[in-house]
């Protein structure tokens, strides 16, 4: 299944939903373009996983690398309804202990206001 994504808009937060496969290849690379660009309009985005059926290692390094680029810029990449298979990947690896994550998408929206109203 190709990787389809969406982004919307709440409360100054872009929120990316993701449903496919996050695999190295086409899907990578579209992933990668697509939040690079939406880090232009906006430096707190999250990833909502929830509808993820499959991360390889080039999708791994895909996240990773967008976290990088985002935190160059000032800005914040946190994941959010991470799905089972999602889960598991990032525990085997070690990203949770990386990326913020979210059981739920509104979840990581307030985090943004929280930090900025702690800050």
């Amino acid at each position: 299944m190709a990787l389809n994504i969406t982004s919307r808009t709440i409360d100054e937060v872009i929120v990316v939903r993701l449903r496919g496969a996050i695999l190295f290849g086409e899907e990578s690379v579209s992933l990668l373009i697509r939040v690079n660009d939406l880090l232009d309009k906006s430096r707190q985005i999250v990833l909502d996983l929830g509808d993820v059926t499959r991360i390889d290692s080039g999708g791994l390094g895909t996240l990773v690398a967008l976290y990088a680029s985002a935190r160059k810029v000032g800005g914040d990449i946190k994941l959010a309804n991470l799905g089972n298979h999602a889960k598991e990947v990032l525990q085997i690896t070690r990203l949770v202990t990386v990326f913020e994550i979210f059981g739920k998408t509104e979840d990581a929206i307030t985090s943004f206001k929280l930090a900025i109203a702690t800050a």
